[in-house]
């Protein structure tokens, strides 16, 4: 089981990683590698490259994990490599492949894979080197509007049943209408969507007939950082990211404020919890 409230329990099948932005500056899992290695665990062994990654914390594949849920019984949702990225370079071909194989045998769970890297996903997909088991769910990591080109890459990857966004630790605002597609017009008239989702009169000449009101992220995660260095979040980024998700129709989680422990300031947000999950998938 995981502390992470997101999710149910961790799979690990592949350790280790490269920062490649400013939301990997203070990366719990490569604070967590080193001290597993001085502790002599043996999946953190090899060290990575003392510019972007640390002791412990070269990628490192292990066969001997894949098995893990296959003896889970109990459905659960999966966190797949929260001390990884399934879709880093230097992860082969063959061994994503394999735990994506384990992912389609063991339909009962429902697998979350989130990568900073959706670019190789997408190109893995369209090349029709891996296919997405419906079981699992696909995300990735967008921490300000510097990198919102993940998220393109991400609504692009075919064969995704749910498609999420972490925006953890939120380090600046991020504007997601482009990519939610909230229930308008996209040519921008001014007739909306029931809230039903039943077709609507267009006063633009028709163009809402070929469009769909279901947004393109099912899911959006919202969490400040935490940690003796923690950098500060603003609760106004918070607010307007919430009324964008939920506009749109979206779920949104928010997982913490953050500060100095991850649980320091709360959940809480305007009074209210908020712990939703997407309710169902999608076949595109």
């Amino acid at each position: 089981m995981t502390a992470i409230e997101w999710t149910d329990s961790t799979w690990n099948p592949v350790t280790g990683c490269d920062r490649i932005s400013a939301g990997c500056d203070h990366c719990y899992a490569l604070t967590l590698a080193k001290r597993l290695k001085a502790m002599g665990s043996p999946k953190y062994q090899a060290d990575g490259d003392p510019r972007t990654s640390g002791p412990g914390f070269a990628v490192t594949t292990h066969p001997e994990a894949l098995d893990i849920p296959r003896r889970w019984r109990t459905p659960r949702r999966v966190f797949v490599n929260s001390m990884s990225d399934l879709f880093h370079a230097k992860v082969p071909l063959d061994f994503v492949a394999a735990v994506l194989d384990v992912i389609a045998e063991t339909p009962r769970h429902t697998y979350q894979v989130l990568t900073k890297r959706p670019g190789r996903a997408r190109r893995l997909a369209e090349t029709g080197r891996i296919v997405f088991p419906p079981n699992l769910w696909l995300g990735t990591s967008v921490e300000n509007g510097a990198v919102t080109d993940r998220i393109t890459d991400l609504i692009a990857t075919p064969g995704v049943a749910v498609r999420f966004l972490s925006i953890e630790p939120m380090l600046g605002p991020v504007d997601l209408d482009r990519f939610l597609f909230p229930n308008r017009c996209p040519d921008g008239c001014s007739c909306r969507w029931p809230d039903d989702g039943d077709r609507n009169e267009c006063a633009c000449g028709g163009a809402c007939a070929e469009w769909s009101p279901r947004p393109a992220i099912d899911w959006v995660i919202v969490g400040g950082e935490s940690g003796p260095n923690a950098r500060p979040i603003n609760p106004d980024w918070v607010r307007d990211l919430r009324d964008q998700v939920t506009d749109a129709g979206a779920a949104f989680f928010f997982k913490q404020w953050g500060g100095r422990t991850p649980k320091a300031a709360g959940r809480e947000l305007d009074g209210q919890i908020w712990d939703q999950f997407p309710t169902s998938g999608r076949a595109a």
